[in-house]
C-alpha cells in the first residue's frame, strides 16, 4: 500500500466560501472526504495537510520525505506563482515524486496566475478539473 500526502496551501482552507464560481460550494472537509471516498478502493493510504503558512508547508514536504511517503499532491494555491521556498523544498526530497493540483484552469485566469515557479520540480501538473483533479494525480502516483 502506497501512502500518499494531499497538502493543500493558502486560501485552500476558505473552499465553499471564496469565489464559488471558480472554487465550486464544496468545502475543505467535503473536499478531503471527496477524495478519500473516491480512492478506498486504491492501494492508498491518504493524509491531508493544510496550511496558510509558507514555511509550514515547506516542513510538511520534508517531513514527507523523513516519514518515508510515496508521493505527494499538492495544490500550493497563490504560492505556485512565486514561492521558491516550496520549489527548493519539492526539489530537496527528490525523488519522492510530486504532483502539482489546481481545481481552477490557472492558464485561463490572471496573467500573474499562467506561471508556476513549483511545477518544474514536479511529476505532472493537473489543472482545470476541478476536485478530480486531485484524484487524477493520486491515479499518477500510483502508476509510477
Amino acid at each position: 500500500m502506497k501512502k500518499i500526502m494531499v497538502i493543500n496551501g493558502v486560501n485552500l482552507n476558505m473552499l465553499g466560501i471564496r469565489e464559488k464560481n471558480i472554487y465550486g460550494t464544496m468545502d475543505y472537509k467535503g473536499m478531503c472526504e471527496y477524495i478519500s471516498d473516491k480512492c478506498k478502493d486504491k492501494d492508498v493510504e491518504l493524509s491531508f495537510y493544510q496550511s496558510n503558512c509558507e514555511g509550514a508547508l515547506v516542513d510538511c514536504i520534508h517531513k514527507c520525505y523523513f516519514d518515508k511517503f510515496d508521493g505527494i499532491v499538492i495544490n500550493p494555491g497563490a504560492y505556485t506563482h512565486y514561492s521558491y521556498a516550496l520549489l527548493d523544498a519539492i526539489k530537496a526530497i527528490a525523488p519522492l515524486p510530486v504532483v502539482e493540483v489546481h481545481i481552477s484552469d490557472i492558464d485561463s485566469r490572471e496573467s500573474f496566475r499562467h506561471v508556476s515557479v513549483t511545477a518544474p520540480a514536479c511529476i505532472g501538473q493537473i489543472v482545470g478539473k476541478g476536485i478530480d483533479g486531485y484524484i487524477m494525480a493520486v491515479e499518477m502516483l500510483l502508476q509510477r
